[in-house]
């Protein structure tokens, strides 16, 4: 069984600096591509970062220059270093595993979240 958890998150100041992680089971890890997504009720899920099972990171035009992404192959982790952060960052924060197979193509598994919030 798959599972994708993530903890980090909680309520920060403007400004400041959060360090989300995501634990995988269940895969093997350094097969996979990670990412992270971010959820706000009423809009369509944005992608934050992804970094490749090579470790090439991609980040969304919002964050880019602020946050980080990186993986630890041997801890079967992602984490997603926020600086700088914005209250237009505050969202639920989401991992994502995404790999490719033979017979089944692209396929692709979701963590259950972590709540942002950035205000004063």
């Amino acid at each position: 069984q798959v599972q994708l958890v993530e903890s980090g998150g909680g309520l920060v100041q403007p400004g400041g600096s959060l360090r989300l992680s995501c634990v995988a089971s269940g895969i093997t890890f350094s097969d996979h591509g990670m990412g992270w997504y971010r959820q706000v009720p009423g809009k369509e899920r944005e992608l934050v970062a992804t970094i490749s099972n090579r470790g090439a990171p991609t980040y969304g035009d919002s964050v880019k220059g602020r946050f980080t992404i990186s993986r630890d192959n041997t801890n079967n982790t992602v984490n997603l270093q926020m600086n700088n952060l914005k209250p237009e960052d505050t969202a639920v924060y989401v991992c994502n595993a995404y790999g490719w197979a033979a017979m089944v193509g692209a396929y692709d598994y979701w963590g259950q979240g972590t709540q942002v919030t950035v205000s004063s």
